[in-house]
């Protein structure tokens, strides 16, 4: 029996004190960030309880969607006998505010670094269960649009947004999670991303933009 095999058996999710940190650091950024970029700052100036209600969305809809993406990469890979910890970039996150201030949003909030030996395909599936999570988000958020007021903004936005990240973190292109999956499986990337641009289209033709 393997060391490895061992790992698997006992693997349990624990989150360190740094951890922790870092995800809450990543998660309150990224709610700060896109309120500022949805409300524009004279706007949020001007209707502070307007402002406190948008980024009370933001917490619950975007805050949500980018850390259980992260979230699931972990899980994912300690399930396969990885060390897996959550690492924010705090210089992104400041780029994030500092953009959302001069009108646009850049949002790399950090990422799961996870050590071990691994195969292709079990490398490919940590990959793809960040944006396969948002996925799932997308029809959990879904319900919420039978409502109205704040629920609806929340229901409106999770969807948008998770629908977006979903897509976009399946592009094949630098450190995003669709290089991953391409080199494991250019067939299963090509059913997750162009599922993922479908759900985008869906989403773009029942709520459109929810800003």
């Amino acid at each position: 029996m393997s060391s490895r095999y061992d790992r698997r058996q006992d693997a349990t999710i624990r989150f360190s004190r740094r951890e922790l940190r870092d995800l809450a650091a990543a998660w309150l950024a990224l709610s700060i960030a896109f309120t500022i970029f949805i409300g524009r700052p004279p706007v949020l100036a001007a209707h502070p309880t307007w402002a406190a209600r948008l980024f009370v969305v933001c917490i619950f809809s975007v805050g949500v969607a980018f850390m259980l993406h992260e979230l699931a990469h972990k899980v994912t890979a300690i399930r396969f006998g990885q060390l897996a910890e959550f690492r924010a970039d705090y210089s992104m996150l400041g780029v994030a505010i500092v953009g959302a201030l001069a009108g646009f949003i850049f949002a790399a909030p950090g990422a799961v670094h996870h050590v071990g030996r691994i195969t292709d395909r079990e490398n490919g599936i940590i990959a793809l269960a960040g944006p396969a999570s948002n996925v799932a988000l997308v029809g959990a958020f879904a319900p919420l649009l039978l409502f109205d007021g704040i629920v609806y903004s929340v229901g409106a936005f999770g969807v948008f947004v998770n629908a977006f990240l979903g897509a976009f973190n399946l592009i094949p292109f630098g450190p995003l999670d669709g290089r991953t999956v391409y080199r494991w499986h250019p067939g299963v990337f090509a059913l997750a991303f162009g599922g993922s641009i479908a759900l985008v289209a869906g989403v773009f033709l029942t709520i459109g933009f929810p800003i």
